[in-house]
C-alpha cells in the first residue's frame, strides 16, 4: 500500500454554507484562520446551519483578504468589506451563550431572501471557529472509509457532505483512522494529536450542493457503526488538537508517529 497522503482539503468562511476545495492551508492551534470564521443566527440569536436550512448548501462563500463574497445559484453575488457592528449580540452556539457582532452589509439580507427566513451573519467576540474547542482544530476522514459507505449506499457518496478539513488517501482498510485516537500524526508541517471520533448528524443526509435530503446516512451509519467503542455515536472520521502549527497541502504525507506528541 502507498503511504497515506492528504488527498483533499476543504473549508468555508461561513459555517453552514457549502465547503470548497483548498490546495493548501495554514493549520494553527485554533484551526484554519478563515474556516468557519462567521456563523449564522436566526431572529432569536440561535446558531443555524445546513442541518436546519438545506438551501444554505447552495451558497458559496469566499474570503479574499478583508472582502467576503457570497455566490448564489442564480448567479447573484454579494461582496463587501468585513466591517462589524459596534453592538454586541447575545447569541447561542450549540446552546452555549456566545457574544457576537453582526457583519455589516447585504450579506444577511441576501441569505435571508434565499432561505425565506431572517438570518444574520455574525462573528463571535471571543470564539474561535471550533465546534469542539482546541481539541478539535483539525478533522480527518479516509477515502477507504468513504468507499465503504459507498458500497453500503450502492451509490457515489460525495465526501463534502461530511464537511471534514482533511481527506486522507492510502489507508489499507476502512476506518483505520479510528485507531489514531490517542496518537499523534505528522500532517504536512503540522503535528496533530487525535482526540476523538466525529459523531454524525442530519447534515450528512443532505446533498452538499443542493441541500436536498438524498441519502439516509444516519440509518446507514447506525446499521454498521452502532455499538463500536467510539467517543461519539455514529462515528465517521476523527478530530484532533494541533500541537505544532504548520502548512498542510494536497499531496503532503500523513505519518503516524511512533511516540506520543
Amino acid at each position: 500500500m502507498p503511504s497515506p497522503t492528504v488527498a483533499a482539503l476543504q473549508t468555508t468562511p461561513v459555517k453552514g454554507l457549502r465547503v470548497v476545495a483548498r490546495d493548501a492551508i495554514e493549520l494553527t492551534a485554533t484551526g484554519v484562520a478563515d474556516d468557519r470564521r462567521f456563523y449564522l443566527v436566526d431572529e432569536r440569536g440561535r446558531m443555524v446551519n445546513g442541518k436546519q436550512l438545506g438551501l444554505l448548501h447552495e451558497v458559496v462563500a469566499t474570503l479574499d483578504g478583508d472582502e467576503l463574497g457570497l455566490a448564489f445559484p442564480d448567479g447573484r453575488t454579494v461582496k463587501g468589506p468585513i466591517a462589524l457592528a459596534d453592538e454586541t449580540l447575545a447569541t447561542t452556539f450549540f446552546s452555549r451563550p456566545t457574544p457576537a457582532r453582526e457583519l455589516a452589509g447585504d450579506f444577511g439580507r441576501a441569505l435571508s431572501e434565499h432561505v425565506g427566513r431572517r438570518l444574520r451573519v455574525v462573528e463571535g467576540v471571543h470564539r474561535k471557529a471550533l465546534d469542539r474547542g482546541r481539541g478539535g482544530a483539525a478533522s480527518f476522514i479516509s477515502r477507504a472509509s468513504l468507499r465503504a459507505i459507498e458500497r453500503l449506499a450502492s451509490d457515489h457518496v460525495d465526501a463534502r457532505r461530511f464537511r471534514m478539513l482533511v481527506e486522507v488517501d492510502g489507508l489499507a482498510e476502512a476506518h483505520d483512522e479510528d485507531t489514531w485516537v490517542g496518537q499523534t500524526l505528522r500532517v504536512g508541517a503540522a503535528l496533530v494529536r487525535v482526540r476523538g471520533h466525529v459523531g454524525r448528524c442530519l447534515t450528512t443526509q443532505r446533498h452538499p450542493e443542493t441541500g436536498t435530503p438524498d441519502v439516509p446516512m444516519l440509518d446507514l451509519l447506525r446499521f454498521y457503526r452502532s455499538g463500536l467503542d467510539t467517543t461519539e455515536p455514529l462515528a465517521f472520521g476523527v478530530y484532533g488538537e494541533v500541537l505544532e502549527p504548520g502548512r498542510v497541502a494536497v499531496g503532503d504525507p500523513v505519518e503516524l508517529m511512533t511516540s506520543a506528541g
